[in-house]
């Protein structure tokens, strides 16, 4: 066994998905509006955090993560294991006095930014490269420590002058990486690969002043815990089983695996299985990074077009303090500013399944006997020349609305969106009359007052009501 740097060909086989494991690393990092002030970003590192044993056992999180996957290597396989998690660094901001001294303050203001106290993520990898003839019988443990450091940041003025500096403050953290693996019995050569991953720091709450209860909280244990551990694993020759896809033959054997805080799946791009990744986040097989992503945003929970907008509009004060809270957030705001706006329309939606069944070279389906295929499908705008969203109308208390036309809102009780009944008696503009393929008809309109009406025409994105949800305007 070795423990050292993997090789350029083991290197070049995890690039890809190291992809997709950097935005496991990252996921939630920082959110929408990136600033450590916002209620949603005091509660930091949401996934794969692996506390210390005495931080006790009936709290949210764990001390270790056990991922356990089927294999079939062949002779003289090698197995490349990879841990990766963020140590949290605890920064704390002071300013510069006159004599040459620092005081911590709650906050410093320079023109670009506004700093204040914040936890950074360090990214640490463990690299372990063995053997799968190790791994059997009582397989390997191996160690790892990152020592406590402290690092200090000087803070100037665009002018030049020094106003303050950022103190950086990581605490020990520990840890074991153990591997082993079982052959099982049946008709083929499988082995069950069992990896666990485990905080081992002797913290303890009592160590914070003495007192059992001092520190106690999570924002204590943070900086001695390994954050959003995950679980790279290579396998020099042969391959993994899916653990949610698996072969008719394997799937007994994949029902006894346990995996316990993770969630192991195919890595690498579709069609090899050589590659695993174990993800405190659910994932499918061969997950991969949308194209039309721009870059690192470290909030998945929002589309990238709505949060790249939104980010864009922030004030100039919340850019500001999003710049002072981390380098991360302040990359996202830089990249909002940025974006140009065939970014953002490459952004607006992607139809992957049609794209998949229309690229050239491929067989469309073949209808039944006696059906003949329609000379345009019916998602195609072309396919009724005679509908046309721009000048078909639609009678609204007896008179002709169409694109263009002002109608009253009046939300019925079909409506199932709460925040429909907010529109009650407004005024809207008419931007189409839109027909479904089941027959029915639709106005999509913008609401007059709305600031954001230019943006939804631009995107085309855009309310709906039924023409019996809307009335003609009582100024008419």
């Amino acid at each position: 066994m070795t423990t050292a740097v993997f090789g350029p060909e083991t290197e070049s086989r995890l690039a890809t998905a190291r992809q997709v494991a950097d935005a496991v690393l990252f996921e939630g990092y920082v959110l929408y509006p990136y600033r450590a002030s916002a209620a949603k970003n005091r509660l930091r590192w949401q996934f794969g955090v692996l506390v210390p044993p005495a931080w006790g056992t009936d709290r949210a999180e764990h001390a270790f993560q056990r991922t356990e996957v089927l294999m079939e290597p062949r002779a003289d396989a090698t197995l490349a294991a990879e841990v990766r998690f963020l140590h949290a660094l605890r920064r704390t901001v002071q300013r510069a006095r006159p004599d040459g001294t620092f005081e911590t303050v709650p906050e410093l203001h320079i023109p670009d930014r506004v700093l204040v106290p914040w936890d950074e993520g360090n990214e640490e990898r463990i690299e372990v490269l063995t053997t799968v003839a190790e791994l059997t019988g009582d397989g390997i443990a191996v160690p790892f420590t990152r020592p406590a450091t402290e690092e200090y940041e000087p803070v100037h003025h665009p002018d030049g002058r020094l106003v303050g500096r950022l103190v950086r403050r990581g605490e020990e953290v520990t840890g074991v990486l153990r591997l082993s693996a079982t052959e099982l019995d049946g008709p083929y050569r499988v082995l069950k690969l069992t990896a666990v991953v485990e905080n081992t720091s002797t913290w303890s709450p009592a160590d914070d002043d003495g007192d059992a209860r001092a520190g106690a909280d999570r924002d204590a244990v943070l900086p001695h815990s390994l954050v959003s551990t995950h679980l790279l694993l290579c396998l020099g020759a042969g391959s993994f089983l899916s653990m949610t896809d698996p072969p008719e033959w394997a799937k007994t054997a994949v029902a006894s695996c346990r995996n316990r805080h993770t969630w192991p799946v195919l890595a690498g791009a579709p069609g090899r299985a050589d590659l695993m990744l174990s993800s405190p986040i659910i994932l499918e097989d061969h997950p991969a990074i949308a194209p039309e992503s721009p870059g690192a945003l470290y909030d998945a929970t929002e589309i990238d077009e709505i949060l790249a907008l939104r980010t864009a509009a922030l004030t100039d004060q919340e850019k500001r303090e999003a710049r002072g809270t981390d380098a991360k957030a302040a990359a996202v705001i830089d990249l909002a500013d940025s974006m140009p706006p065939e970014v953002l329309e490459r952004l607006h939606g992607a139809v992957r399944a049609l794209r998949e069944i229309t690229e050239p070279g491929s067989t469309p389906a073949t209808p039944g006997p006696g059906i003949s295929p329609p000379e345009t499908p019916w998602w195609d705008p072309a396919a009724d020349a005679g509908l046309d969203p721009a000048t078909d109308h639609v009678l609204v208390d007896g008179h002709p609305v169409a694109a263009g036309s002002r109608v009253q809102l009046r939300p019925g009780l079909r409506r199932t969106d709460a925040q429909d009944l907010f529109l009650h008696g407004r005024n809207a503009q008419v931007e189409a009359v839109l027909h479904d393929v089941d027959g029915g008809t639709h106005l999509a309109v913008t609401v007059e007052g709305d600031p954001g009406a230019d943006i939804r025409r631009e995107q085309g994105r855009y309310l709906y009501f039924r023409p019996d949800e809307v009335a003609l305007p009582e100024d008419m």
